[in-house]
């Protein structure tokens, strides 16, 4: 059904990254990958984000951000965001993708997760288990 699951928020650095790798461990056996809908293209995954996640043992491979597009996009068959206004924009740029698009939250009562970027340890920490909680939702759902 969703072998292929894209993970999307602003500048890939933060957010989808963590998401993408969580996946990956969570569920191996399907393909999983990260874009921006406003990429710092070819960045690597922002330091705090990747020490934190490591911290909590989940390997971070090798990452550069990437921008997403409709080409992209069609070669997944989920696209799970961070906030309302990411699905509200893809929707808006890209209508055709509105329907496989959901919040990665969607089982955890739909709440945002607020982007990191910039922001204290303290503040990744508290996305990290965001994240935590909302990949496990979806790998429940999807192994």
């Amino acid at each position: 059904m969703f072998e292929r699951i894209l993970v999307v928020c602003v500048g890939n650095i933060c957010r989808s990254p963590t998401a993408e790798f969580m996946l990956k461990q969570k569920l191996p056996h399907k393909h999983i990958g990260s874009a921006g809908l406003h990429a710092l293209e070819g960045r690597d995954m922002d330091p705090q984000a990747r020490a934190v996640a490591e911290a909590h043992g989940v390997p971070c491979g090798e990452h550069s951000a990437r921008q997403f597009s409709a080409e992209l996009a069609r070669d997944y068959d989920l696209i799970l965001v961070m906030e309302k206004r990411h699905r509200d924009e893809i929707a808006s740029r890209f209508p055709e993708c509105l329907a496989k698009t959901m919040l990665l939250t969607h089982w955890l009562r739909g709440k945002d997760v607020p982007d990191p970027y910039k922001k204290s340890d303290e503040v990744f920490e508290q996305i990290y288990k965001m994240l935590e909680a909302a990949t496990q939702s979806w790998a429940d759902k999807l192994s």
